[in-house]
């Protein structure tokens, strides 16, 4: 004769509590699309050596993006304009936002491997000028 068991009621191992698998599981907040979009990438700290980057990223998120650079002067911590999408077209619209470096990896092949999390949009940033308005 067979008896039922309640699964609630279950007998513990040994050490007294019960063990949880491991998972590998994604921590990001938001899914990873590996796709290639084209940015423009300063720092917004003055006191920091300038340079003007232009990347394509490697793979974005809704908060986040990954790219490769030869560029040396990224810190963990520093702040930066990223224009993204970035186009030399003059009917563009390109947005600017506000990102923290949050990851710099050394590669193999004497780049850099820069991890940035977008922290707040600029606004669009429009690449004509329509000449200064006359008040009516």
């Amino acid at each position: 004769m067979a008896t039922q068991q309640d699964p609630m009621t279950k007998k513990l191992p040994a050490g007294g509590s019960p063990k949880q698998p491991r998972s590998n599981a994604e921590r990001r907040g938001s899914r990873r699309c590996k796709m290639t979009q084209l940015m423009r990438i300063r720092p917004s700290d003055p006191s920091k050596e300038h340079f003007d980057d232009m990347r394509g990223s490697m793979s974005l998120s809704r908060s986040g993006v990954y790219f490769q650079s030869s560029e040396a002067g990224y810190e963990v911590g520093m702040r930066l304009f990223v224009t993204m999408p970035y186009s030399h077209d003059p009917a563009s619209l390109n947005r600017e936002y506000l990102a923290e470096v949050v990851r710099r990896d050394v590669l193999p092949t004497g780049m850099f491997g820069i991890g940035i999390k977008l922290l707040m949009e600029m606004g669009i940033q429009h690449t004509y000028n329509f000449g200064a308005r006359t008040p009516r």
